[in-house]
């Protein structure tokens, strides 16, 4: 029997210093285990297991992390993930994202280490993760140099980490207040271009569906002034 491969928005709804932080996580889920997109702000263990159970995944069944960047509010509850889960959990991020995860170099936007995590793997521009029947690695550096963003073709669903934000169900650019290398990430953003999207999981916004190419094609033509 085939399993059931599931590409699932996951809400956090976190606290920040006392204002409410919501930020769209994702998991991929085959009914036996669970893969993570992503972890938040530090301290956010309870509110990922309650995520998860809201879609009936029980947070034992979680067997990998898969990080798109380095920025706190993506990489904060990893040690603390990664403990909770006594060894059973795997790191995955982009091979250049490896020094910030593991604490050696410092974090692009503050400058301080993370506290580090063991990296178990590292993957590539192009390359098809064994995850929920084949998860497509699409490189998108620009918001940082280690940005990475998937694609789940068979849903045609894209992950969008920081390469793209949205409102109102409405996809929008990266923000360019938090993104290192502007003229990249907009090269990111064409190079998404390439690929036949139905759906986007933007980390900050949510989820938007339909005229994703069309909706891309008005961000590039507006941000490169046509």
């Amino acid at each position: 029997m085939t399993k059931k491969q599931e590409i699932i928005p996951l809400l956090l709804k976190m606290d920040a210093g006392g204002r409410p932080f919501p930020v769209h996580a994702a998991a991929l889920w085959d009914g036996e285990e669970a893969t993570l997109v992503d972890t938040g702000i530090p301290g956010q263990l309870d509110v990922i297991r309650y995520a998860l159970e809201e879609h009936h995944i029980p947070f034992e069944r979680v067997t990998r992390i898969l990080i798109t960047h380095q920025d706190r509010d993506h990489i904060g509850s990893l040690p603390e993930l990664v403990e909770a889960g006594g060894g059973r959990i795997e790191v995955l991020c982009h091979e250049t994202g490896r020094p910030y995860l593991e604490g050696e170099t410092p974090l692009v936007k503050n400058g301080t280490l993370a506290t580090p995590v063991k990296v178990t793997g590292t993957f590539r521009d192009g390359e098809i993760l064994p995850i929920a029947g084949g998860l497509r690695v699409i490189y998108t550096p620009g918001h940082t140099p280690d940005h990475t963003s998937f694609y789940h073709e068979s849903s045609r669903t894209l992950i969008s980490g920081d390469a793209l934000t949205a409102q109102d169900h409405v996809l929008l650019p990266f923000n360019p207040n938090f993104t290192s290398d502007k003229e990249e990430a907009l090269r990111s953003i064409e190079k998404l271009l390439e690929l036949k999207i139905e759906t986007v999981i933007a980390y900050h916004g949510g989820v938007c569906i339909g005229n994703i190419r069309e909706r891309l094609l008005e961000i590039v033509g507006t941000m490169r002034g046509a």
